[in-house]
């Protein structure tokens, strides 16, 4: 999202009122589907032998009635926001909008979830990265950018390189639980190498972002200082609770990547 703004402050086109709605929007999703993810896995069973953070609804600190209201609730949040947003740009918003909705709650809702048949990863790069980033510079610039497509890959690819690496802390208990994620598909060895890919295509995007707008934005590539460590731990082998900290650290590595993408862009427009 910041990359997206970032993108459009470059063009001199930023309007940040809408650059807040849309962070609104994706932040209420993020949260919905954390919510829905926790209530669907819950009332299937799946986290009942959990290794990695406790779960709402598995561990059973709060009703599963409950965990889903909260998943709507966001939902609503995010629709709110997502309703002024087209009425403001372009109502065929609404249509994308519905769509990740839906891209959320299926993720493991539903009776043939697409998380359990190792889509996950591909829907996380789709709607956290592309239409995300993409979204962002187009309600504020309603024009193509191709910064927007490269940033779009690089934040797509470090959120995605955070599910790969809770997908492969799980693979033991998902497999029990006929769970196939894609790092149950992959297995443990070329799983943690699809890791390694995604974190230089990370860094790819960074140069290619550069190279279509500022040659400021290269300072993004300061994110490897968060990545190298969640790197190595990964190669190194380390499994079960050793990855939980790598979640922490992807994640950190994806807040700079777009901090850092976007404050150069800004700085340098």
């Amino acid at each position: 999202m910041l990359a997206g703004t970032g993108v459009a402050a470059y063009t001199d086109a930023a309007i940040w009122w809408k650059a807040a709605l849309a962070l609104v929007v994706s932040l209420a999703l993020q949260v919905a589907v954390n919510y829905a993810n926790d209530y669907s896995d819950g009332i299937r069973g799946t986290d009942n032998e959990r290794v990695g953070p406790m779960r709402l609804v598995g561990s059973g600190a709060a009703p599963a009635g409950a965990v889903k209201r909260a998943a709507f609730l966001a939902f609503g949040v995010a629709g709110v926001a997502g309703l002024v947003l087209a009425a403001t740009t372009a109502w065929w918003l609404v249509a994308v909008g519905l769509v990740s909705v839906a891209a959320a709650w299926f993720y493991t809702g539903g009776s043939k979830p697409y998380g359990y048949l190792g889509l996950g990863e591909i829907m996380v790069f789709v709607f956290f990265g592309v239409v995300a980033v993409i979204g962002t510079t187009y309600v504020q610039t309603e024009t193509w950018e191709w910064a927007a497509l490269y940033a779009a890959v690089g934040v797509g690819a470090l959120a995605c390189a955070i599910l790969v690496v809770n997908n492969l802390r799980d693979i033991p208990t998902d497999t029990v639980a006929g769970k196939r994620t894609l790092a149950v598909v992959l297995g443990d060895r070329r799983t943690r190498l699809l890791y390694l890919v995604l974190v230089v295509l990370a860094a790819v995007a960074v140069v290619a972002v550069a190279a279509v707008t500022s040659w400021c934005a290269l300072v993004g590539l300061a994110f490897v200082v968060l990545a190298v460590p969640a790197l190595r731990t990964v190669l190194g082998g380390a499994t079960g609770p050793g990855l939980i900290p790598v979640l922490q650290q992807t994640g950190l590595a994806e807040l700079l990547w777009a901090a850092l993408v976007a404050g150069a862009l800004i700085a340098c427009g």
